[in-house]
């Protein structure tokens, strides 16, 4: 098991027992991977259904080339999942896909020729598509990025990471070296899993590689596509995901700022987010009810002005499992 691979495909997976199918057929299709040394690794994040039914299932067939891996991770949370991933990796490139990301079929060669071409890269990401179960709602690309959905253009850039401007964990690769340098091994903002609305996840370790030195960066020619079914185009979710994003904006904020910036990151979060909830109050108030899409910005800045105290929240009980665990 020390043999060195090229990259590693990394799915994250929670009850992706009717998902991941999908999934691992079309990484069987991967063109022009003839000649680099790769595997597949599941690292099921602790799942109720049949899911490390499903992977057995494929093992015991798998006649490929590459290796079909499958890892448990009992801690819930996406951040823990990756953690794992990255671990287990024998790759020098980690590429991530969510169970629900279908790549086309040149993702993968173009993940690693795009590594090999930019050595100072510690993380990139390319164009992720939208596959609707149900037409999404009027003016919903003012939303997309929330759902995980970038299509940037046909040119490759570096992403703003000093403003946030970051690409999501679905489809992302990273470069093993830059995410163990500087990850931390014990994340403040966990995942996207019941009864935690507290988001952000995707962009954490993006920021500590950035801190790290990493360029990270949009590479157009890596496409790959996020299925989405129609619950997660519902009202009540949407809201819940806005919120979920507004609250890690302070978190995020302050991981790359030196100490005593932060008070004043804190006060301009509250009032900078407030300012905007207002504005928004008073240009969309008679169409609220029509309009959705300024209900959701509404509930994102609201939540993003929130987010102070709940990074105050999160530092108490970090402490409080710290006492207990003492």
């Amino acid at each position: 098991m020390n043999e060195q691979f090229n990259i590693t495909v990394a799915v994250p997976t929670y009850n992706g027992a009717s998902r991941l199918p999908k999934l691992l057929e079309s990484l069987q299709k991967q063109t022009g991977v003839e000649n680099i040394c790769w595997e597949i690794i599941i690292v099921d994040n602790n799942s109720n259904d049949n899911t490390n039914e499903v992977i057995k299932k494929y093992q015991f067939s798998w006649d490929n080339s590459y290796p079909l891996i499958y890892y448990l991770e009992t801690k819930q949370g996406a951040a823990y999942a990756r953690l794992l991933a990255v671990k287990k990796a024998r790759g020098k490139i980690v590429a991530f896909l969510d169970d629900d990301n279908i790549p086309a079929t040149d993702w993968l060669i173009q993940s690693y020729k795009f590594g090999q071409e930019h050595p100072k890269a510690g993380a990139w990401s390319g164009q992720i598509h939208g596959d609707f179960e149900v037409q999404p709602p009027k003016k919903f690309g003012q939303i997309q990025n929330f759902l995980a959905i970038r299509e940037h253009g046909d040119n490759p850039y570096i992403f703003d990471a000093e403003n946030l401007r970051l690409p999501p964990a679905a489809a992302l690769v990273i470069r093993k070296k830059a995410w163990e340098e500087n990850v931390p091994c014990s994340p403040t903002l966990t995942g996207k899993l019941p009864g935690l609305f507290i988001q952000g996840d995707d962009y954490e370790p993006l920021l500590y590689i950035y801190r790290g030195k990493w360029e990270i960066w949009y590479n157009p020619k890596m496409h790959s596509y996020h299925q989405i079914p129609a619950w997660r185009l519902e009202k009540k979710y949407l809201l819940i995901l806005a919120t979920g994003c507004g609250l890690s904006t302070f978190q995020l904020r302050i991981i790359n700022s030196p100490t005593w910036k932060i008070p004043f990151i804190f006060i301009k979060t509250i009032l900078s987010n407030l300012k905007r909830v207002i504005s928004h109050i008073i240009i969309y108030k008679s169409y609220l009810k029509e309009d959705f899409i300024p209900l959701f910005e509404i509930k994102f800045y609201f939540a993003s002005m929130m987010s102070p105290l709940c990074s105050i929240n999160l530092y108490l009980r970090r402490m409080h499992n710290k006492i207990n665990a003492n």
